[in-house]
């Protein structure tokens, strides 16, 4: 590397593959591990954090004993590239990691990986992820040692296998588990986590899935709890929300009438088979629909998959990959899944050609959420209003209204306002939070109230 090259790097400031380090420390090994497990990057020792070229001291042996604890104190071991640089009589060492083949790299058995410019401690869930990722497996490929081939049914594998020779125009001339090994299903005969949740006989805890046709955020008026085969599950959820959906009839020139519910049921559809597919089904929460009068949310555990950003899904740019592959590929089989990586997409297509607006993605590192509406842009706040004031009391409406009028109202004035005690203004104030009403932004003293 030349100096130029070196001003080049350093101008460009700390990023996903770029660090500074004004001497070498255990920092250093924590930033070249977090490279390991990402893109791959350069820690440049001799930097500060501002981009200022300080220098360290080194003797012919400072970098061997450096490359040597970096050695020693990782696994999969490390071994950097090194550059050494002198400029204006002050040097730079500049150690260059690749991504590692095999993941994930641990330091001192902690996991970090890369995101912007700095190093984050991998969860266990990450940590699991990473490893398949690198094995080109999945977590539902692997043998369930809790369960046995009594755990299935006969008879949802044999329905199975029907849809299969339909979607394939082909036939099927052997036994339901020979189908099962053959489509590695099942693995050497053996259940794999996969296979029970597709073809689980009775009760399957893995699997539980709540949805509920509520009037207000806490007035429900029909509830289904599910906690069978998935399979099972998508006509279940499907038929459960169709009975909750208005539906007009559209006079054509056809014989008969056209059907039009409020919500496009192919986005529907869409949307609980990528629950269904790409649910993280080691997290112990379980997934949940609420239908609304004007929405329906969407909630599954686990977030988005691999390294892939909420920007890129919403570009729909991006390099599709499974969390599930098996249960991806039973799936598609039957044609359930129409194609890898598609589903966003023609959900917002859908929704696009339907007239209605599109729907809400809300994304954390261990869920995801999917919020879609039948309004248009126009009727969603008057919707949206409407829904909240039929569960909120005269009081919590005042209390809305005190902060509307004056943001920086504390909590004494509002309970004067309302005409009730400071620990019962607080609780309806909680309540308003937890609604996601109201909220509070910066400290008790010197921040203010927002109506969200």
């Amino acid at each position: 590397m030349t100096p130029e090259q070196l001003h080049t790097l350093i101008s460009q400031g700390e990023n996903e593959t770029i660090e500074f380090k004004a001497s070498f420390t255990k920092a250093v090994i924590e930033t070249l591990v977090a490279f390991s497990n990402t893109r791959g990057g350069q820690v440049l020792i001799g930097v500060d954090d501002e981009g200022k070229i300080k220098g360290v001291s080194i003797t012919d042996e400072t970098v061997q004993k450096w490359i040597n604890e970096i050695k020693q104190s990782t696994e999969h071991r490390i071994i950097p590239d090194v550059d050494i640089l002198s400029i204006d009589s002050k040097v730079v060492v500049i150690m260059t990691t690749i991504e590692y083949p095999i993941k994930p790299v641990s330091f001192k058995d902690k996991y970090y990986k890369r995101v912007l410019n700095s190093n984050h401690k991998m969860t266990l869930s990450e940590i699991a992820n990473i490893h398949l990722q690198t094995v080109n497996s999945s977590w539902d490929y692997f043998p369930d040692n809790n369960h046995n081939l009594e755990h299935i049914s006969i008879d949802k594998i044999n329905k199975y296998i029907v849809d299969y020779e339909n979607w394939n125009d082909t036939k099927v001339d052997y036994s339901a588990i020979e189908f099962l090994n053959k489509q590695e299903i099942l693995r050497n005969g053996k259940l794999t986590f996969g296979s029970y949740i597709l073809f689980a006989n009775n009760l399957c805890i893995n699997s539980d899935l709540q949805i509920g046709r509520f009037k207000s955020p806490t007035k429900i008026i029909d509830s289904l709890n599910l906690d069978t085969d998935i399979l099972t599950e998508l006509e279940a959820i499907i038929t459960f929300i169709k009975k909750h959906l208005m539906v007009e009839f559209i006079i054509t020139g056809n014989p008969q009438r056209e059907e039009r519910y409020d919500y496009p049921l192919d986005a529907i559809r869409e949307i609980v088979i990528n629950m269904l597919v790409h649910r993280d089904y080691r997290d112990s929460n379980g997934s949940i629909i609420k239908i609304y009068d004007n929405r329906i949310e969407f909630y599954n555990p686990g977030g988005l998959y691999g390294d892939l950003t909420e920007q890129e899904l919403l570009k729909f740019n991006y390099q599709p990959q499974a969390r599930n592959k098996l249960i991806a590929k039973a799936f598609k089989e039957i044609g359930k899944v129409e194609r890898y990586g598609s589903g966003v997409k023609r959900i917002f297509t859908i929704c696009e050609n339907y007239g209605i607006i599109p729907p809400q993605i809300n994304t954390k590192p261990n869920s995801f959420e999917v919020i879609l509406y039948k309004a248009r842009k126009t009727d969603l706040k008057t919707d949206l209003k409407t829904d909240l004031k039929t569960d909120l009391k005269t009081e919590e409406l005042e209390i809305i209204k005190c902060i509307n009028d004056n943001k920086y109202i504390t909590i004494p004035e509002i309970a004067i306002v309302i005409q009730k005690g400071l620990s019962a203004t607080k609780v309806k104030i909680n309540k308003l939070k937890e609604l996601n009403i109201i909220k509070r932004i910066g400290p008790a003293k010197g921040g203010h109230w927002e109506v969200i």
